[in-house]
């Protein structure tokens, strides 16, 4: 698919998503290009925000936007300094149907939108809510169009600050996918405590493992040809939070046509495991760190022992220790941690949904043939609230 050339590529309906899945590589260095640029601001902002006192922080957006904090959320909390901010991760969908259950109206709150396009109606009615209910309201805004709402509205906005993606981040294709990875990206370059110079050699480690998975499409192919029509992604910590991006991104392309599932590895045994039968694909996001590690392949050997999968195949780097099934491995990664392998490995999951997608007989570019799923959501009322 990533070989086709343009014609084939139209024809099947994949064109634009296949271009966006294979460029996120190129987009990681234009990110944080931007990230070194725009350093200066940040640091201004984060300097105000330091003189407030500790800061709640939310992470927050709808759907694939709401799972970039999901993934962040497990690295970042134990690495800010917990005097100065609290980080929690709270759908915008979440926030404006329950309001009063979110915002503290005594606690300073940055809040942190991600969003594609900027236009959802949620994305706005969260920040418009957090000025209702907060005294001491801040936002950081990360969104890849610069003239959706959610940009505009901070243009002139003195407790706020605007992150813009690279122009091609934001997505044309139904299903996010670089409009996920480089907010995400954006926002872990911002928090993380680590060097400047540890983060430029990580996201190098990382573009390097974007492009082996473009470079080994035959081997994720011979997977997707294989007889199951129900999809399982496991994972700790921030890769289990990423497998909630992952399992939508099949249920997006295919439009359904896949049954799917996503949990922890542990928390996987305690009921959800009873989704998967003979025609179930297993996907688990295997961690880096030794011992987390040791629950991961557990849970892949315990499968393997079941016979109860047709498909299960660890998405891995090569350790020491490692699973004695089917693997799709990474050489290069071997000391990052699981946030930074969180961003090849959503570009293995991406490059499983489009070929289920074409599998099944679906157009990926425009996956949802009723129009009743939309790539900026529609029918959203936004009701008044009143305190």
């Amino acid at each position: 698919m990533f070989q086709m050339d343009s014609k084939e590529l139209e024809r099947l309906g994949a064109a634009v998503t296949s271009k966006e899945i294979k460029q996120q590589p190129l987009l990681w260095k234009e990110t944080i290009d931007i990230y070194n640029r725009e350093k200066e601001n940040i640091t201004a902002f984060f300097t105000k925000l330091r003189g407030l006192g500790r800061i709640r922080v939310i992470f927050t957006g709808a759907g694939t936007s709401a799972y970039v904090g999901d993934t962040l959320l497990p690295y970042l909390r134990n690495k800010v300094d917990g005097n100065e901010f609290s980080l929690e991760s709270i759908a915008t969908t979440e926030i404006v149907s329950n309001p009063y259950q979110v915002f503290k109206r005594e606690v300073p709150t940055l809040l942190v939108s991600f969003a594609r396009s900027g236009n959802s109606p949620e994305s706005i009615a969260a920040v418009n809510l957090g000025k209702q209910l907060v005294d001491s309201f801040y936002q950081l805004n990360i969104t890849c169009a610069p003239e959706g709402k959610l940009a505009q509205m901070v243009k002139d906005e003195e407790n706020s600050l605007l992150l813009l993606m690279p122009s091609g981040a934001n997505d044309q294709g139904f299903a996010m996918t670089g409009s996920f990875t480089c907010m995400m990206l954006s926002a872990l370059l911002i928090f993380d405590p680590q060097s400047d110079e540890q983060k430029q050699k990580s996201v190098a480690e990382m573009i390097e493992m974007g492009n082996f998975v473009i470079q080994e499409e035959a081997q994720i192919q011979s997977i997707v040809n294989k007889d199951f029509d129900r999809i399982v992604y496991l994972g700790s910590g921030s890769l289990a939070g990423l497998t909630r991006e992952a399992q939508l991104k099949v249920l997006e392309l295919t439009a359904g046509q896949y049954a799917t599932m996503f949990d922890s590895s542990m928390g996987f045994r305690h009921g959800p495991k009873s989704f998967v039968n003979g025609k179930t694909a297993v996907f688990v996001f295997t961690s880096n760190h030794e011992y987390t590690r040791k629950y991961d392949l557990d849970i892949l050997e315990e499968i393997s022992r079941d016979a109860i999968a047709n498909v299960i195949v660890s998405i891995a780097v090569e350790q020491e220790s490692n699973f004695s099934g089917e693997r799709f491995t990474f050489a290069a990664g071997k000391t990052l941690d699981d946030i930074y392998l969180a961003f090849p490995f959503i570009m293995f999951a991406q490059t499983v949904a489009i070929l289920a997608s074409l599998k099944v007989g679906n157009t990926p570019d425009t996956p949802s043939a009723t129009g009743t799923v939309n790539r900026v959501v529609k029918g959203v009322i936004i009701h008044d609230y009143q305190e």
